[in-house]
């Protein structure tokens, strides 16, 4: 079974926590571990955080998409801000160039790591532009477990 919901949120803080929770109640709900389900709700945070705080003018949303599909969960946020400053298409390069490690912010920098612990608490992360149109649009994926009792595995 597959399950999925969509939220067009106003960029304002009090969206986040919304989401976050919304979230939560949905894993709790579909039986998915307490562990799985924080680890999500903390990356939904981050990337929720950082469309209000990047997503363009105070009068757009955002968008949050989260499906459930077997034994996967992605989450997709979508803002309408200036996107992620532009890369080479590969296809211009000669050859690859190696990426410099990520590195963390500074632990008493305020701002800078939303991306890092998305990373790091997720199994896959995809962040790019909006094709045509402007906006940044951050996916990531995690492999759920599941309780014994999970209502979603009885329901397959």
């Amino acid at each position: 079974m597959s399950i999925w919901w969509s939220l067009h949120l106003r960029r304002e803080a009090a969206s986040v926590p919304l989401a976050r929770r919304l979230l939560i109640g949905a894993m709790e709900t579909a039986g998915v571990d307490p562990d799985i389900s924080y680890d999500l709700s903390l990356a939904l945070s981050e990337a929720c955080a950082n469309a209000v705080e990047h997503g363009g003018d105070s009068s757009t949303g955002y968008l949050v998409t989260a499906f459930i599909d077997g034994d996967t969960c992605r989450i997709e946020v979508t803002d309408s801000g200036p996107g992620f400053p532009e890369q080479p298409r590969s296809h211009e390069r000669r050859r690859p160039r190696p990426q410099p490690p990520r590195a963390l912010a500074p632990a008493e920098d305020e701002h800078g790591r939303g991306l890092f612990l998305i990373e790091s608490l997720t199994d896959h992360v995809r962040v790019r532009n909006r094709p045509g149109r402007q906006g940044a649009v951050v996916t990531f994926d995690k492999i759920l477990k599941w309780r014994e009792d999970a209502a979603l595995l009885r329901a397959s």
